[in-house]
């Protein structure tokens, strides 16, 4: 089994919000994969003492864990509690009820002799590959679909969109998110590999459009995860002052890719 991981910072001065494991249970039967990208708090702060990578180190670490340990549990369930663990390592000293405590987009994959099941929340992204090479992105796009004047500040978004009905879920606090989280499963027979990806690292297909997600796949598939960071690195310095591309947003993000063949 080939399995491949690079996270990157955008900024080699601040810490990495992205979380990313892999784990192979001794059994040798199946493994799993998780990825965690922590939303960057606003200056206006977040009510909790903790910082982005502590939540998303907490978070990530409690999804490897429990999806390896508790087969007996869906993938919802697994983030469920795995938010509810979280939370309780800090609602004695923090405002949890802050729509900008600490959080997380997810994506979870695991794979068993006979399924591959798959869980994505937010803006992450899960590439399935079949035997005869075709590549299938599996997506939470929600965000993606809300209307730019929705989003037009952070407030707006906190106030109606962060973790509502009709808006975006992210891990944060409240466990009952994972049921907004979108899941499913394969045939074990028809996965031949699986790439995880953050949104710092989609940015090659979202914002810059070099290619379609199949080319994408096949990039991180030949020339492995870092040459796929390296690109939207220098695409993102090309475009650091023409702003052709990113807009509002940050010049870097932090970008994270797992491959696994199966």
């Amino acid at each position: 089994m080939r399995t491949e991981l690079v996270s990157e910072p955008g900024d080699p001065a601040r810490p990495n919000e992205d979380f990313s494991a892999v784990a192979l249970p001794a059994s040798g039967l199946g493994g799993a994969l998780v990825v965690a990208d922590g939303v960057t708090p606003p200056r206006t702060g977040t009510g909790c003492l903790h910082s982005v990578p502590w939540f998303t180190g907490r978070l990530g670490g409690a999804l490897t864990e429990l999806t390896v340990s508790r087969r007996d549990l869906t993938l919802s369930e697994v983030l469920s509690r795995a938010i509810r663990r979280t939370a309780e390592g800090h609602e004695g000293s923090c405002d949890l009820s802050h729509p900008r405590t600490p959080q997380a987009t997810v994506v979870v994959a695991r794979w068993s002799p006979e399924t591959v099941e798959y869980l994505i929340l937010s803006d992450s992204t899960l590439l399935v590959e079949s035997p005869e090479g075709a590549v299938t992105a599996l997506l939470d796009d929600r965000l993606s679909r809300l209307p730019r004047a929705a989003l037009a500040t952070d407030a707006l978004v906190d106030a109606t969109l962060r973790n509502k009905e009709g808006g975006f879920y992210t891990a944060a606090a409240d466990p009952a998110v994972a049921e907004h989280a979108v899941t499913g499963s394969l045939p074990r027979a028809e996965v031949r590999s699986l790439t995880a990806l953050t949104d710092g690292a989609t940015r090659w297909v979202e914002k810059f459009r070099e290619g379609d997600w199949a080319d994408c796949f096949t990039l991180v598939r030949k020339r492995g995860p870092q040459e796929l960071v390296d690109r939207v690195r220098a695409l993102e310095r090309a475009d650091a002052e023409a702003r052709t591309y990113l807009g509002r947003s940050k010049t870097h993000d932090d970008a994270t890719v797992v491959y696994a063949e199966l």
